[in-house]
C-alpha cells in the first residue's frame, strides 16, 4: 500500500477546507439545519458545481470527476470536520453507486450526470431502519430485511405501466428533499420472494436529468423527522401505490442486487468513517485550543498533566481511526470505478472495522470535548454539542459498533476458518499503520 497522497488529492482537501472554513462555521451550520431542506442549498450548489463533490467517484463518461472512493473519503473527512449538513453521503455514497452498478444505459445517462453536478440529489430508501443490514455492514443482506410480507416493509407489485410500491420507511437520509429515490422493496409474493431496487423520481425530469417543475409523485408522502443530530437530516416516507421503475433491465436478479448493495456498503462505510474522523479531529483541535486558553489556579488547564494525558490518549485513538479509514477507502477502490484495491477487491471486513473504530473514536473524543470544556461544553450554544450528537446518531443509524466488528470478523473468517484465514482480519489495522500521522498535539 502506498500511503502517500497525490498532489491532486491534497488539492481536493485544501480547496474544500478553505471553502468550508469561510462558508460553514458553527453558526452557519446551526442556521442551515433550521431551513426546510436542512442544509444550505446555495453552498451545496457551489460544492457541486465548482468542486464536483457529488461526482468525485463517478466516471467521466457520466459527468463525474473520474476519481474513486479514496477521493470521496478525503472530501468526506473535510465535510465531517465542518459537520456540514448536506445530501453528499445520500447522493454520492448511496444512490449514485447503485444506479451506476445496476442501472440500464438509459437510467445511467438520464440520472448520473445530474447527480454528479448536484442538479439532482438522491438517496437509498430502506424500510424498518435496516440501512446497515441492507448494506451488509452488520450482517448478511440476503434476508427479508425489505419487508418479506410483514407490516412495516415496502411491497412491490407489477402494473401495466411498470411497478407500484406500497409501504413506509423511516430514517431515510435526506429523504425529504431527494429527487431520485432508490427504493428497496419486496417483490414476488411468497413463491418468488426477493428484494429488488426501484427508482422513484420524486421530481419530474427531462431526458437530460434536469428538473422541469412537474408535479410531485402521486401517493408519495415525505415528512422530515425530528432527529437528535439535525445536521444529518432524516425523513419518513409513506408510499401508497407509488409508480416506480425497476432499477436495471429484465426481471431483476436477487444476487446482483445483494452484491451491489454490499459493494455500495463498502464505499459508504469508508466515506462515513472518514467523515467521523474529520469530526473527531475538529473536536480535538477545538479542545486543545480551549485548554491552552482556559486558566485555573493561575495557569492554563492544558499545563496539567492529567489533561495532557487525556488529550494524548485521544490523539492516539484519532490517528488509529484515520489510518483505518484511509485503508478502507483505498481497499474500496477495488470495488469502485476509480481505484484498485488488493487483488481487485475490497479487503474483507476492512470497511466495517474502520467504521466501527471511527464511530467509537468520535464518540470518545466528543464526550471528552464536552467534559474538558467544562460548564460551557454542556450549553446549546457551544459547538461541542454538534460533534456529540453526530457521534450518537451515526452509531444508532449504522451500528452498533459491536455488530460492525462482529461482521468484520465474520467476513475475514476469523472464527470459521474460511474467508482468508485468521490473519486477514487485522489487515485494516496493520496495513493502515503505514499512514504517516500529522503533527502531534502540543499543549
Amino acid at each position: 500500500m502506498d500511503a502517500a497522497f497525490t498532489e491532486e488529492q491534497h488539492e481536493i482537501r485544501r480547496t474544500l477546507r478553505e471553502l468550508l472554513l469561510k462558508r460553514c462555521g458553527p453558526d452557519g451550520v446551526k442556521a442551515a439545519v433550521r431551513t426546510p431542506p436542512g442544509y444550505d442549498q446555495e453552498l451545496w450548489r457551489e460544492l457541486a458545481g465548482r468542486l464536483g463533490l457529488p461526482g468525485l467517484a463517478l466516471p467521466a463518461a457520466y459527468g463525474g470527476v473520474g476519481c474513486g472512493p479514496t477521493e470521496l473519503a478525503l472530501a468526506c473527512e473535510e465535510t465531517g470536520r465542518a459537520v456540514l449538513p448536506s445530501p453528499l453521503i445520500a447522493t454520492a455514497a448511496l444512490a449514485a453507486p447503485l444506479i451506476l452498478a445496476l442501472g440500464s444505459t438509459r437510467q445511467r445517462e438520464e440520472l448520473l450526470p445530474a447527480l454528479a453536478t448536484g442538479e439532482l440529489t438522491g438517496t437509498l430508501v430502506v424500510p424498518g431502519g435496516q440501512l446497515a443490514t441492507a448494506l451488509a455492514l452488520t450482517g448478511p443482506n440476503d434476508g427479508d430485511w425489505a419487508g418479506g410480507g410483514r407490516a412495516g416493509g415496502i411491497q412491490a407489485r407489477p402494473a401495466d405501466d411498470g411497478w407500484r410500491l406500497y409501504g413506509e420507511a423511516g430514517q431515510v437520509l435526506a429523504g425529504h428533499t431527494a429527487e431520485v429515490l432508490v427504493v428497496a422493496a419486496h417483490a414476488g409474493g411468497f413463491t418468488r420472494s426477493r428484494t429488488l431496487l426501484f427508482l422513484v423520481r420524486a421530481a419530474a425530469t427531462t431526458a437530460g436529468g434536469r428538473r422541469d417543475g412537474g408535479p410531485g409523485v402521486p401517493g408519495l408522502l415525505r415528512t422530515r423527522q425530528t432527529a437528535l443530530d439535525e445536521t444529518r437530516a432524516q425523513a419518513r416516507l409513506e408510499l401508497r401505490e407509488v409508480p416506480a421503475e425497476l432499477l436495471g433491465e429484465g426481471d431483476g436478479a436477487q444476487a446482483a442486487v445483494t452484491a451491489a448493495l454490499a459493494a455500495t456498503g463498502v464505499v459508504a462505510a469508508a466515506a462515513l468513517a472518514a467523515e467521523a474522523v474529520g469530526a473527531a479531529d475538529a473536536a480535538l483541535t477545538r479542545t486543545v485550543a480551549y485548554v491552552k486558553e482556559r486558566e485555573q489556579f493561575g495557569r492554563p488547564i492544558g499545563s496539567f498533566q492529567a489533561v495532557q494525558h487525556r488529550l494524548a490518549d485521544l490523539y492516539v485513538r484519532l490517528q488509529a481511526a484515520r489510518s483505518a479509514a484511509y485503508y478502507a477507502a483505498w481497499s474500496a477502490g477495488g470495488t469502485g470505478s476509480g481505484g484498485a484495491g488488493p487483488d481487485g477487491a475490497a479487503e474483507p471486513g476492512a470497511a466495517a472495522l474502520a467504521l466501527a473504530q471511527a464511530l467509537e473514536t468520535l464518540r470518545t473524543v466528543a464526550s471528552e470535548a464536552v467534559q474538558l470544556h467544562g460548564g460551557i461544553g454542556f450549553t446549546w450554544e457551544h459547538e461541542a454539542q454538534l460533534y456529540f450528537k453526530r457521534a450518537a446518531c451515526d452509531e444508532l443509524l449504522l451500528g452498533p459498533v459491536h455488530r460492525l466488528r462482529a461482521r468484520a470478523a465474520e467476513e475475514a473468517g476469523l472464527f470459521a476458518g474460511a474467508g482468508g484465514g485468521p490473519g486477514r482480519g487485522g489487515a485494516a489495522a496493520g496495513g493502515a499503520a503505514a499512514v504517516r500521522a500529522p503533527e502531534a498535539v502540543d499543549v
